[in-house]
Protein backbone atom coordinates (compact mmCIF):
# COMPACT_ATOMS: atom_id res chain seq x y z
CA UNK A 1 0.00 0.00 0.00
CA UNK A 2 1.54 3.10 -1.43
CA UNK A 3 1.16 5.93 1.34
CA UNK A 4 1.27 10.10 0.63
CA UNK A 5 1.74 12.28 3.54
CA UNK A 6 1.19 16.13 3.10
CA UNK A 7 3.26 18.19 6.10
CA UNK A 8 3.69 21.62 6.64
CA UNK A 9 0.32 23.22 4.98
CA UNK A 10 -2.51 25.45 6.23
CA UNK A 11 -4.94 22.63 6.94
CA UNK A 12 -9.14 23.59 6.36
CA UNK A 13 -11.71 21.27 6.46
CA UNK A 14 -14.95 23.37 6.23
CA UNK A 15 -16.84 20.00 7.20
CA UNK A 16 -15.30 20.06 10.56
CA UNK A 17 -14.52 23.15 11.10
CA UNK A 18 -11.10 22.59 11.16
CA UNK A 19 -8.03 24.85 10.42
CA UNK A 20 -4.62 24.79 11.57
CA UNK A 21 -1.27 22.87 10.79
CA UNK A 22 -1.52 19.18 10.52
CA UNK A 23 -0.18 16.46 8.71
CA UNK A 24 -2.25 14.57 6.25
CA UNK A 25 -1.87 10.82 5.79
CA UNK A 26 -3.96 9.04 2.28
CA UNK A 27 -3.89 5.26 1.87
CA UNK A 28 -5.80 3.07 0.01
CA UNK A 29 -7.86 5.94 -2.02
CA UNK A 30 -8.80 7.24 1.98
CA UNK A 31 -7.74 9.55 4.30
CA UNK A 32 -6.39 7.76 6.44
CA UNK A 33 -5.50 10.19 9.44
CA UNK A 34 -4.87 13.72 10.03
CA UNK A 35 -3.46 14.65 13.07
CA UNK A 36 0.24 16.57 14.17
CA UNK A 37 2.03 13.50 14.44
CA UNK A 38 5.31 13.19 11.89
CA UNK A 39 4.25 11.40 8.50
CA UNK A 40 5.52 7.61 8.55
CA UNK A 41 8.38 6.53 7.66
CA UNK A 42 7.63 4.72 4.22
CA UNK A 43 5.16 7.58 2.92
CA UNK A 44 6.00 9.39 0.16
CA UNK A 45 6.39 13.18 1.34
CA UNK A 46 4.35 16.57 0.05
CA UNK A 47 5.57 19.58 1.56
CA UNK A 48 2.90 22.36 1.48
CA UNK A 49 4.44 24.74 3.45
CA UNK A 50 2.79 28.13 2.93
CA UNK A 51 -0.02 26.48 1.44
CA UNK A 52 -3.05 25.64 1.76
CA UNK A 53 -4.48 22.12 1.95
CA UNK A 54 -8.18 21.18 1.50
CA UNK A 55 -10.89 19.30 0.12
CA UNK A 56 -10.94 18.75 -3.81
CA UNK A 57 -13.42 21.59 -5.44
CA UNK A 58 -17.21 20.57 -6.25
CA UNK A 59 -18.35 22.09 -8.80
CA UNK A 60 -22.52 22.24 -8.47
CA UNK A 61 -24.02 22.94 -11.66
CA UNK A 62 -21.63 22.49 -14.71
CA UNK A 63 -22.70 21.93 -18.67
CA UNK A 64 -19.64 20.26 -19.52
CA UNK A 65 -17.53 17.82 -17.24
CA UNK A 66 -14.18 18.77 -17.84
CA UNK A 67 -11.55 17.09 -16.67
CA UNK A 68 -8.16 18.90 -17.69
CA UNK A 69 -9.91 22.06 -16.97
CA UNK A 70 -11.55 20.89 -13.63
CA UNK A 71 -7.88 19.66 -12.34
CA UNK A 72 -6.51 22.52 -12.91
CA UNK A 73 -9.25 24.53 -10.86
CA UNK A 74 -8.61 22.01 -8.01
CA UNK A 75 -12.10 20.37 -8.89
CA UNK A 76 -12.35 16.83 -8.38
CA UNK A 77 -16.08 16.17 -8.54
CA UNK A 78 -18.81 18.13 -10.56
CA UNK A 79 -22.49 18.04 -10.19
CA UNK A 80 -23.56 17.38 -14.28
CA UNK A 81 -26.74 19.64 -15.69
CA UNK A 82 -29.26 17.76 -17.62
CA UNK A 83 -28.68 19.85 -20.74
CA UNK A 84 -26.69 17.11 -22.72
CA UNK A 85 -27.37 15.92 -25.93
CA UNK A 86 -29.34 14.14 -25.94
CA UNK A 87 -30.72 15.60 -22.73
CA UNK A 88 -30.07 13.06 -19.10
CA UNK A 89 -34.27 12.58 -19.39
CA UNK A 90 -33.54 8.62 -19.69
CA UNK A 91 -31.76 6.59 -17.16
CA UNK A 92 -29.47 4.95 -19.38
CA UNK A 93 -28.40 8.02 -20.36
CA UNK A 94 -27.92 9.34 -16.70
CA UNK A 95 -25.89 5.93 -15.75
CA UNK A 96 -23.50 6.74 -18.77
CA UNK A 97 -23.06 10.37 -17.87
CA UNK A 98 -21.27 8.98 -14.74
CA UNK A 99 -18.58 7.54 -16.69
CA UNK A 100 -16.92 10.87 -18.50
CA UNK A 101 -14.61 12.19 -16.11
CA UNK A 102 -13.48 9.24 -14.38
CA UNK A 103 -11.00 8.33 -13.06
CA UNK A 104 -9.84 11.78 -11.96
CA UNK A 105 -13.09 14.07 -11.78
CA UNK A 106 -16.33 11.84 -10.72
CA UNK A 107 -19.30 12.89 -12.82
CA UNK A 108 -23.38 13.12 -10.54
CA UNK A 109 -25.45 13.67 -12.98
CA UNK A 110 -29.05 15.54 -12.71
CA UNK A 111 -32.16 14.25 -14.24
CA UNK A 112 -33.78 16.21 -16.69
CA UNK A 113 -37.02 17.17 -14.46
CA UNK A 114 -38.99 16.75 -17.66
CA UNK A 115 -38.67 14.87 -20.75
CA UNK A 116 -36.00 16.29 -23.19
CA UNK A 117 -36.14 19.45 -21.06
CA UNK A 118 -39.69 21.07 -22.64
CA UNK A 119 -41.06 21.54 -19.46
CA UNK A 120 -44.44 19.18 -20.17
CA UNK A 121 -44.66 15.64 -19.08
CA UNK A 122 -42.02 14.75 -16.09
CA UNK A 123 -39.37 12.42 -16.66
CA UNK A 124 -38.65 9.21 -15.19
CA UNK A 125 -37.05 10.75 -12.16
CA UNK A 126 -37.20 7.82 -9.59
CA UNK A 127 -35.73 5.32 -12.24
CA UNK A 128 -32.91 8.58 -12.78
CA UNK A 129 -32.14 8.43 -9.13
CA UNK A 130 -31.52 4.68 -9.08
CA UNK A 131 -29.35 4.72 -11.89
CA UNK A 132 -27.52 7.46 -9.91
CA UNK A 133 -28.83 11.06 -10.42
CA UNK A 134 -28.24 13.29 -7.62
CA UNK A 135 -31.04 15.24 -8.09
CA UNK A 136 -33.35 16.65 -10.48
CA UNK A 137 -33.10 19.46 -12.58
CA UNK A 138 -34.89 22.03 -15.15
CA UNK A 139 -32.13 22.81 -17.03
CA UNK A 140 -31.18 25.99 -18.56
CA UNK A 141 -34.74 26.95 -18.81
CA UNK A 142 -37.50 27.31 -15.91
CA UNK A 143 -41.02 24.84 -16.07
CA UNK A 144 -43.35 27.87 -17.30
CA UNK A 145 -46.27 25.74 -16.04
CA UNK A 146 -46.84 25.42 -12.07
CA UNK A 147 -49.09 22.77 -12.22
CA UNK A 148 -45.67 20.28 -13.71
CA UNK A 149 -43.69 22.23 -11.44
CA UNK A 150 -46.00 21.56 -8.40
CA UNK A 151 -45.97 17.50 -10.30
CA UNK A 152 -41.96 17.59 -9.95
CA UNK A 153 -41.73 18.84 -6.54
CA UNK A 154 -44.38 16.15 -5.00
CA UNK A 155 -42.48 13.60 -6.91
CA UNK A 156 -38.69 14.37 -6.10
CA UNK A 157 -39.71 14.40 -2.35
CA UNK A 158 -40.99 11.03 -2.33
CA UNK A 159 -37.45 10.32 -3.93
CA UNK A 160 -35.79 13.07 -1.17
CA UNK A 161 -34.21 14.50 -4.39
CA UNK A 162 -33.57 18.01 -4.27
CA UNK A 163 -34.71 19.81 -7.52
CA UNK A 164 -32.50 22.61 -9.15
CA UNK A 165 -34.30 25.50 -10.86
CA UNK A 166 -33.51 27.92 -13.28
CA UNK A 167 -35.41 30.79 -11.77
CA UNK A 168 -36.47 33.57 -14.77
CA UNK A 169 -40.24 33.07 -15.56
CA UNK A 170 -39.92 31.99 -18.85
CA UNK A 171 -42.61 33.49 -20.95
CA UNK A 172 -41.03 37.12 -19.62
CA UNK A 173 -37.12 36.43 -21.02
CA UNK A 174 -38.10 34.80 -24.10
CA UNK A 175 -35.86 35.99 -26.74
CA UNK A 176 -34.32 38.61 -24.19
CA UNK A 177 -30.45 38.53 -24.31
CA UNK A 178 -29.62 41.03 -21.08
CA UNK A 179 -31.68 42.56 -18.11
CA UNK A 180 -34.18 45.62 -18.75
CA UNK A 181 -32.92 49.48 -17.88
CA UNK A 182 -31.48 52.20 -19.37
CA UNK A 183 -27.80 50.25 -20.60
CA UNK A 184 -29.75 47.79 -22.48
CA UNK A 185 -31.82 50.01 -24.19
CA UNK A 186 -29.17 52.57 -25.09
CA UNK A 187 -27.45 49.14 -26.86
CA UNK A 188 -30.58 48.09 -28.29
CA UNK A 189 -30.81 45.10 -26.76
CA UNK A 190 -33.91 42.98 -26.77
CA UNK A 191 -34.34 42.86 -22.57
CA UNK A 192 -36.31 40.79 -19.55
CA UNK A 193 -37.22 42.86 -16.17
CA UNK A 194 -35.37 42.05 -13.47
CA UNK A 195 -38.38 41.05 -11.47
CA UNK A 196 -38.44 38.07 -13.78
CA UNK A 197 -36.20 36.23 -11.28
CA UNK A 198 -38.35 36.88 -8.38
CA UNK A 199 -41.72 36.24 -10.12
CA UNK A 200 -40.23 32.63 -10.41
CA UNK A 201 -38.67 32.29 -7.47
CA UNK A 202 -41.48 33.51 -5.06
CA UNK A 203 -43.45 30.86 -7.07
CA UNK A 204 -41.44 27.45 -6.80
CA UNK A 205 -40.70 29.10 -2.99
CA UNK A 206 -44.53 28.83 -2.15
CA UNK A 207 -44.55 25.05 -4.11
CA UNK A 208 -41.75 23.99 -2.23
CA UNK A 209 -43.49 25.03 0.90
CA UNK A 210 -46.76 23.48 -0.19
CA UNK A 211 -44.54 20.39 -0.61
CA UNK A 212 -42.36 19.81 1.64
CA UNK A 213 -39.49 19.59 -1.47
CA UNK A 214 -36.06 20.15 -1.37
CA UNK A 215 -36.02 23.43 -3.52
CA UNK A 216 -32.28 24.54 -4.84
CA UNK A 217 -31.75 27.53 -7.25
CA UNK A 218 -28.55 27.25 -9.10
CA UNK A 219 -28.45 30.94 -9.80
CA UNK A 220 -29.83 33.78 -7.46
CA UNK A 221 -28.52 36.87 -9.17
CA UNK A 222 -31.10 39.97 -8.27
CA UNK A 223 -31.69 41.96 -4.95
CA UNK A 224 -35.70 40.85 -5.22
CA UNK A 225 -34.84 37.37 -5.28
CA UNK A 226 -32.49 37.53 -2.66
CA UNK A 227 -35.15 38.72 -0.37
CA UNK A 228 -37.14 35.91 -0.82
CA UNK A 229 -35.20 33.29 -0.33
CA UNK A 230 -33.74 34.93 3.20
CA UNK A 231 -37.12 35.22 4.44
CA UNK A 232 -38.09 31.65 2.77
CA UNK A 233 -35.27 30.28 5.02
CA UNK A 234 -35.99 31.65 8.19
CA UNK A 235 -39.57 30.17 7.86
CA UNK A 236 -38.27 26.84 7.52
CA UNK A 237 -38.73 26.52 3.92
CA UNK A 238 -36.41 23.72 2.62
CA UNK A 239 -34.72 26.26 -0.20
CA UNK A 240 -31.06 26.90 -0.88
CA UNK A 241 -29.41 28.87 -3.22
CA UNK A 242 -26.66 29.24 -5.67
CA UNK A 243 -24.60 31.54 -7.57
CA UNK A 244 -21.29 31.90 -10.36
CA UNK A 245 -18.54 34.26 -9.54
CA UNK A 246 -19.86 36.38 -12.59
CA UNK A 247 -22.68 37.58 -10.51
CA UNK A 248 -21.34 39.08 -7.85
CA UNK A 249 -17.92 40.82 -9.74
CA UNK A 250 -19.88 41.87 -12.98
CA UNK A 251 -22.73 44.06 -13.80
CA UNK A 252 -24.64 44.48 -16.85
CA UNK A 253 -21.92 46.98 -17.98
CA UNK A 254 -19.68 43.90 -18.51
CA UNK A 255 -21.63 44.20 -22.10
CA UNK A 256 -19.80 47.49 -22.87
CA UNK A 257 -18.79 47.12 -27.31
CA UNK A 258 -21.45 44.55 -27.04
CA UNK A 259 -18.71 42.34 -25.55
CA UNK A 260 -20.55 38.30 -26.71
CA UNK A 261 -18.13 36.92 -23.80
CA UNK A 262 -20.23 38.41 -21.55
CA UNK A 263 -23.35 36.52 -22.73
CA UNK A 264 -24.79 34.70 -20.11
CA UNK A 265 -28.43 33.14 -18.69
CA UNK A 266 -29.27 34.71 -16.26
CA UNK A 267 -27.66 37.69 -17.70
CA UNK A 268 -26.16 40.25 -16.11
CA UNK A 269 -27.65 42.75 -13.64
CA UNK A 270 -27.74 45.82 -12.33
CA UNK A 271 -24.84 46.93 -9.84
CA UNK A 272 -27.15 46.78 -7.13
CA UNK A 273 -28.33 43.94 -7.54
CA UNK A 274 -24.19 42.62 -7.96
CA UNK A 275 -23.89 43.81 -3.91
CA UNK A 276 -27.15 42.34 -3.06
CA UNK A 277 -25.75 39.00 -4.28
CA UNK A 278 -22.31 39.87 -2.66
CA UNK A 279 -24.16 40.05 0.80
CA UNK A 280 -25.91 37.17 0.35
CA UNK A 281 -22.99 35.33 -0.15
CA UNK A 282 -21.41 36.71 3.10
CA UNK A 283 -24.76 36.29 5.59
CA UNK A 284 -25.15 32.58 4.21
CA UNK A 285 -28.50 33.09 2.02
CA UNK A 286 -26.50 31.84 -0.95
CA UNK A 287 -24.87 28.83 0.48
CA UNK A 288 -23.08 27.41 -2.83
CA UNK A 289 -20.83 28.66 -5.26
CA UNK A 290 -20.11 27.02 -8.88
CA UNK A 291 -18.46 27.96 -11.71
CA UNK A 292 -21.83 27.03 -14.57
CA UNK A 293 -18.48 25.83 -16.73
CA UNK A 294 -19.85 25.89 -20.10
CA UNK A 295 -17.36 25.94 -22.62
CA UNK A 296 -19.01 27.60 -26.05
CA UNK A 297 -16.78 26.98 -29.15
CA UNK A 298 -15.67 30.31 -30.51
CA UNK A 299 -18.50 29.49 -32.95
CA UNK A 300 -21.14 30.12 -30.49
CA UNK A 301 -19.90 33.18 -29.12
CA UNK A 302 -18.25 35.32 -31.82
CA UNK A 303 -21.26 36.11 -33.21
CA UNK A 304 -23.56 39.52 -32.90
CA UNK A 305 -24.10 39.49 -29.56
CA UNK A 306 -28.03 38.96 -29.66
CA UNK A 307 -27.03 35.48 -31.42
CA UNK A 308 -24.05 34.33 -29.54
CA UNK A 309 -24.64 31.56 -27.12
CA UNK A 310 -24.72 32.29 -23.11
CA UNK A 311 -22.33 30.66 -21.31
CA UNK A 312 -18.36 30.94 -20.05
CA UNK A 313 -15.57 29.07 -19.50
CA UNK A 314 -15.30 28.98 -15.66
CA UNK A 315 -14.06 25.77 -13.76
CA UNK A 316 -9.99 26.38 -14.11
CA UNK A 317 -11.08 30.48 -12.30
CA UNK A 318 -13.59 28.69 -10.01
CA UNK A 319 -11.05 29.54 -6.93
CA UNK A 320 -9.39 32.58 -7.66
CA UNK A 321 -12.43 34.33 -8.19
CA UNK A 322 -13.88 33.09 -5.06
CA UNK A 323 -11.32 33.93 -3.07
CA UNK A 324 -12.02 37.91 -4.03
CA UNK A 325 -14.38 37.49 -0.64
CA UNK A 326 -11.81 37.04 1.44
CA UNK A 327 -9.87 40.19 -0.14
CA UNK A 328 -12.94 41.97 0.22
CA UNK A 329 -13.53 40.94 3.70
CA UNK A 330 -17.22 39.46 3.05
CA UNK A 331 -16.43 35.93 4.00
CA UNK A 332 -13.42 34.07 5.36
CA UNK A 333 -11.51 31.50 3.78
CA UNK A 334 -13.10 28.74 5.44
CA UNK A 335 -16.56 29.79 4.74
CA UNK A 336 -15.40 30.50 1.44
CA UNK A 337 -14.41 26.98 0.41
CA UNK A 338 -17.25 25.93 2.15
CA UNK A 339 -19.48 26.83 -0.68
CA UNK A 340 -17.89 24.54 -2.98
CA UNK A 341 -16.44 21.45 -0.81
CA UNK A 342 -18.74 20.63 2.10
CA UNK A 343 -22.30 22.38 1.23
CA UNK A 344 -22.40 20.90 -2.13
CA UNK A 345 -21.86 17.55 -0.80
CA UNK A 346 -24.60 17.84 2.09
CA UNK A 347 -27.22 19.07 -0.42
CA UNK A 348 -26.53 16.49 -3.10
CA UNK A 349 -25.44 13.70 -0.75
CA UNK A 350 -21.92 13.74 -2.68
CA UNK A 351 -19.12 11.53 -0.78
CA UNK A 352 -16.45 14.38 -0.33
CA UNK A 353 -16.06 17.68 0.68
CA UNK A 354 -14.36 16.90 4.07
CA UNK A 355 -10.98 15.90 5.50
CA UNK A 356 -12.41 13.65 7.60
CA UNK A 357 -10.73 10.17 8.22
CA UNK A 358 -12.17 7.59 5.69
CA UNK A 359 -13.64 9.76 3.60
CA UNK A 360 -12.27 10.23 0.04
CA UNK A 361 -8.80 11.01 -0.54
CA UNK A 362 -9.94 14.05 -3.01
CA UNK A 363 -7.97 17.40 -1.87
CA UNK A 364 -6.36 20.98 -3.57
CA UNK A 365 -3.37 22.47 -2.26
CA UNK A 366 -3.41 26.19 -3.11
CA UNK A 367 -1.64 29.24 -2.86
CA UNK A 368 -3.65 31.70 -1.47
CA UNK A 369 -1.64 34.63 -2.47
CA UNK A 370 -0.15 33.83 -5.66
CA UNK A 371 -0.89 36.26 -7.73
CA UNK A 372 -1.84 35.61 -11.97
CA UNK A 373 -3.81 37.14 -14.83
CA UNK A 374 -6.64 34.70 -16.37
CA UNK A 375 -6.13 34.35 -19.84
CA UNK A 376 -8.86 32.41 -22.01
CA UNK A 377 -6.08 31.91 -24.49
CA UNK A 378 -4.36 29.40 -21.86
CA UNK A 379 -7.07 27.43 -20.82
CA UNK A 380 -7.44 23.18 -21.41
CA UNK A 381 -10.42 24.23 -23.40
CA UNK A 382 -12.42 26.78 -24.76
CA UNK A 383 -11.42 30.25 -23.75
CA UNK A 384 -14.55 32.08 -23.47
CA UNK A 385 -14.63 34.22 -20.10
CA UNK A 386 -16.11 37.61 -19.57
CA UNK A 387 -12.68 37.46 -17.09
CA UNK A 388 -9.94 37.59 -19.77
CA UNK A 389 -7.28 39.67 -18.42
CA UNK A 390 -8.31 40.00 -14.83
CA UNK A 391 -5.55 39.82 -12.21
CA UNK A 392 -6.13 38.01 -9.41
CA UNK A 393 -4.56 35.71 -6.26
CA UNK A 394 -5.10 32.61 -5.28
CA UNK A 395 -3.25 29.10 -7.81
CA UNK A 396 -3.85 26.00 -7.41
CA UNK A 397 -0.29 24.26 -7.04
CA UNK A 398 -1.76 20.14 -6.76
CA UNK A 399 -5.28 18.56 -7.33
CA UNK A 400 -5.55 15.04 -5.91
CA UNK A 401 -8.16 12.57 -6.74
CA UNK A 402 -7.83 9.51 -4.82
CA UNK A 403 -5.07 9.69 -2.99
CA UNK A 404 -3.08 9.84 -6.52
CA UNK A 405 -1.68 13.39 -7.59
CA UNK A 406 -3.47 14.23 -10.99
CA UNK A 407 -2.37 17.95 -11.51
CA UNK A 408 0.49 19.82 -10.28
CA UNK A 409 0.71 23.33 -11.03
Amino acid sequence: MTLLAITGGRVIDPASGFDGPATIVLADRVIASIDSFAPPANAEIIDATGLVVAPGLIDAGVFQASPAACLAGGITRVVLMPDQRPPLDDPALVAFSQAMGKPDVWVHPLVAATRGLLGQELAEIGLGKAAGAVGAATGRSAIASSAVMHRLLSYATAFDLPVVTHAEDAALVAGAVATEGDYATRLGLSAAPAFAEALAVARDIRLAAATGARLHIRQLTTAEGVDLVRAAQARGVRVTAGVTPAHWLLNETAVAGFRSFARLSPPLRSDSDRRAVAAAIGDGTISIIASGHDPRTQEDKRLPFADAMPGMAGAETLLALALSLVQTGELALPAVLATMTSAPARLFGLPGGTLATGAPADLVIFDEAAPWRIDGDRFAGAGNTPFDGLPVSGRVRMTIKGGDVVWRG
